[in-house]
């Protein structure tokens, strides 16, 4: 075959842009993207999540490294590196064109490091080029934890804040059994991992130090953003029929599917309290009650690909809560509260139902049942981004109100503290607050001003 005169003088072109002599000057070395491969806190006795750099050729003649390899230094752990799609710690004669670049994967494991706070490893790459030797730093933390992997408690147990408890699977909590939450334990869970509380559950977080349920991925997600942002990362907590007298102060329960699950054989006998907590982020709903007794004060409800919460049946009080869903994966389409009540079948129970001094703001519409005649659920107080107007039901409400919430969803910032300038400032009947929400999450008083009581779970300073 003939090459046309045109194509040929393209060939000869292109060749000659391509410099296969190598560059041997002792000036003649590399460039990288970055001085430093760091690490987010990770799990010892797992291998980290993967980083990369970029090694860049910026002369025009080949670049021969004669090495590279992971000095070693590092104690309590150590790193491998990817270089040209082989997997190591050392590389030898890797050849970069003029112009070009490679990339270097990294990825760690650390070992335990027999403390309770995170253990600092350094080590670094090294690159030899004409007798010139480079160096980018690797630096991780590794944080030592207690691990359960189904585990049955048996016995009264104590949670303490010394170190995270990773929970692979799902922890049973033995019926007439209490666990104890010290306050600032964190509970890391495993894909799908989950807690099943057939006996009580008191998780007693504080202002200061609350208590955090999470997954186990302490990396990023891509830069800054935090996996948080993540849903469905672990199960949730499941409270079965036999369970009552859970108690969760100042917990901040994040990216779960289930969110809470609670039901109950009596439901004369209060199933849970929540007081000052934070339920965030689930893949289906964050709270769906059987029947049962449930009170929340001072209670975030925030983003969920379904309805907020479901309340099927029970008895429910939630009192200077904020109900809101802006959730990230997806436009919401089911309202944010779900009330279910007894129908001629009688298969759901008897609900009996307040919302006080609480907003209800988001993406999706509020209630799944716009008129509450004939029904035992009373909302008093409350601010509705809908218009409407109050009833026998509807009680001093603000319609069409605006909170002035500090949250971007665009920014992943989902801060539900309000405004100065917000519709819910000083509009809450202070008659209805219970005396345990006196202080908000922050360690507000919302009486502290002294005009008024804000609505929803954060007071405006």
């Amino acid at each position: 075959m003939r090459l046309a005169p045109a194509a040929l003088l393209t060939m000869l072109a292109l060749a000659a842009c391509i410099n296969d002599d190598f560059a041997t000057g002792s000036g003649d070395v590399l460039a990288f993207s970055t001085d430093t491969v760091a690490f987010d806190t990770v799990i010892t006795l797992q291998t980290t999540a993967t980083r990369q750099f970029v090694v860049y050729n910026r002369g025009k003649k080949q670049l021969r490294i004669s090495d590279i390899h992971v000095e070693g230094i590092a104690e309590g752990g150590h790193f491998n590196i990817n270089v040209d799609g082989l997997r190591g710690t050392s590389f030898s004669d890797i050849e970069v064109r003029g112009g070009d670049s490679i990339y270097v994967f990294v990825e760690g494991y650390l070992d335990e490091a027999g403390q309770n706070e995170p253990a600092r490893i350094n080590d670094r790459v090294l690159f030899t080029t004409n007798g010139v030797t480079q160096s980018v730093a690797l630096r991780a933390w590794g944080q030592d934890v207690v691990r359960l992997n189904g585990d049955t408690i048996k016995r009264n147990t104590r949670f303490t804040a010394d170190k995270p408890y990773l929970i692979y699977d799902t922890v049973f909590v033995a019926p007439g059994v209490t666990l104890h939450l010290d306050p600032g334990v964190r509970l890391l869970f495993h894909d799908k991992g989950a807690m099943r509380v057939a006996g009580t559950l008191r998780a007693m977080g504080t202002a200061e130090k609350p208590i955090v349920m999470r997954g186990d991925r302490l990396d990023h997600v891509v830069g800054d953003i935090d996996f948080d942002i993540m849903s469905g990362q672990w199960g949730g907590l499941i409270f079965p029929p036999s369970s009552n007298q859970h108690f969760m102060r100042y917990v901040d329960m994040h990216s779960s599917t289930i969110g809470i699950h609670v039901s109950t054989a009596n439901p004369s006998i209060r199933s849970l309290y929540l007081l000052n907590c934070v339920l965030h982020n689930s893949s289906t709903s964050l709270l769906t009650t059987g029947g049962a007794w449930v009170e929340a004060v001072g209670t975030e409800f925030s983003e969920a690909a379904s309805s907020l919460v479901n309340f099927i049946g029970g008895k429910i009080r939630l009192s200077n809560c904020t109900l809101t869903n802006n959730y990230l994966f997806a436009v919401p389409t089911e309202p944010m509260v779900s009330f279910y009540v007894q129908d001629d079948s009688g298969a759901v129970p008897v609900l009996d139902a307040s919302l006080d001094n609480c907003i209800l703001y988001g993406m999706s519409t509020e209630l799944n049942m716009p008129k509450l005649d004939d029904t035992n659920i009373y909302i008093r107080n409350c601010l509705f981004r809908s218009e409407g107007e109050d009833d026998s039901h509807f009680i001093g409400c603000v319609w069409k109100g605006d909170p002035k919430f500090n949250a971007v969803r665009e920014d992943y910032n989902f801060d539900y503290r309000l405004g100065d300038e917000s519709d819910a400032r000083g509009r809450g009947d202070i008659s209805l607050l219970p005396t345990d929400g006196r202080t908000d999450r922050f360690g507000i008083d919302r009486l502290a001003r002294g005009d008024g009581l804000d609505l929803g779970a954060y007071a405006i300073p």
